[in-house]
């Protein structure tokens, strides 16, 4: 699974700013780099002699089985990046068993995908706005759907600074709009821990927290009825100089304990990076933009196929890491530098 040559042919199908929507970051990127860069520093220490004739990478989210620990990111536009859009996705996601979580906000139709028949749990992701009765009615349809969780994104009280969408002079549309919302407008900037109940309340199903970094702020979502938080710093794409999710995961699994689950995403390319996620603390991992470049070059058959190619990547590190199941993957797997 070749990543930069898969992005290159997204790249060739899809016109310049959009392209530079997906692919880039706030300011002058360094947090978009260093994501992907902090799962390359640490190392493992793989086991030898365990008998890793068969390995299964089966586990649960929230309950529900699928099929590994890798799933698909919320992403906005993916109308954008096929016919299809995000129903590919979600068939790519049924076919590879994977928790797939739909974005709501700029990405199409919820119910098409909920349509989409799978054995693996759908979660619908939301952006909390100040038309808090937008929001109501987009949760009552996520339910009534049968989406099996609801994710709030929480690092949007407004958007980053994003050079390449300014000098493209990008303007954000959902699918079938006419017109430009800007999104500065329509974020509630005054949402805080006690927002989570009213939200947990209306839900009908457990709440996710998207876009949590610190410890302590996992444990105030936890705290306020969240059944999970979701590692992120929206892919390097808001406050520029943020933290690697890498490099806050530990702290973020330990403040949780055993009250919550913890997912994460930003900068995952490799099967590896995946099971040092795992190694963590993680209970799974969220794909973005490779599965974007895949729905981009080749539909869902191509999305499909970069969710099977981490599959096949996470099995592979695990046998040559000496482990046979999702729950023998711990800590000690990871080298501690002096």
């Amino acid at each position: 699974m070749d990543l930069e040559l898969l992005e290159q042919a997204a790249r060739r199908r899809l016109d310049a700013a959009f392209y530079d929507y997906i692919a880039g970051g706030s300011e002058d990127e360094e947090t978009l780099v260093d994501n992907a860069a902090a799962w390359s520093r640490m190392r493992l220490r793989p086991k030898v002699l365990r008998d890793v004739d068969r390995v299964d990478l089966s586990t649960t989210a929230l309950g529900a089985p699928v099929a590994s620990p890798i799933g698909v990111a919320p992403m906005a536009m993916q109308h954008r990046a096929c016919e299809d859009g995000p129903v590919a996705t979600a068939r790519a996601a049924a076919a590879t068993g994977s928790l797939l979580v739909f974005g709501l906000f700029g990405a199409g139709s919820a119910g098409g995908v909920a349509e989409v028949e799978s054995t693996a749990p759908r979660w619908l992701q939301v952006y909390v706005l100040k038309d808090r009765a937008r929001s109501a009615a987009a949760i009552a349809r996520s339910v009534e759907e049968g989406y099996a969780a609801l994710v709030l994104t929480v690092d949007v009280v407004r958007q980053g600074n994003r050079r390449r969408d300014a000098r493209n002079r990008w303007v954000f549309l959902r699918e079938g709009d006419e017109a430009e919302e800007d999104p500065n407008e329509l974020f509630d900037r005054s949402l805080t821990f006690d927002d989570i109940a009213w939200f947990r309340e209306r839900a009908g199903v457990p709440l996710v927290i998207k876009g949590v970094m610190r410890g302590d702020d996992a444990a105030a979502c936890v705290d306020a009825g969240a059944a999970a938080v979701i590692v992120s710093n929206h892919g390097g794409r808001q406050l520029d100089g943020a933290a690697a999710t890498a490099d806050v995961l530990r702290e973020v699994v330990e403040a949780v304990g055993d009250r919550g689950e913890v997912y994460v995403d930003g900068g995952i390319r490799r099967g590896q990076h995946v099971l040092k996620a795992l190694a963590l603390g993680a209970r799974g991992v969220m794909l973005g933009r490779p599965v974007m470049w895949g729905l981009a070059a080749g539909g869902r058959l191509g999305a499909q196929a970069v969710l099977r190619g981490f599959q096949q990547e996470l099995e592979r590190a695990m046998a040559l890491s000496g482990v046979r199941s999702v729950p023998e993957i711990g800590p000690d797997l990871l080298h501690e530098r002096g």
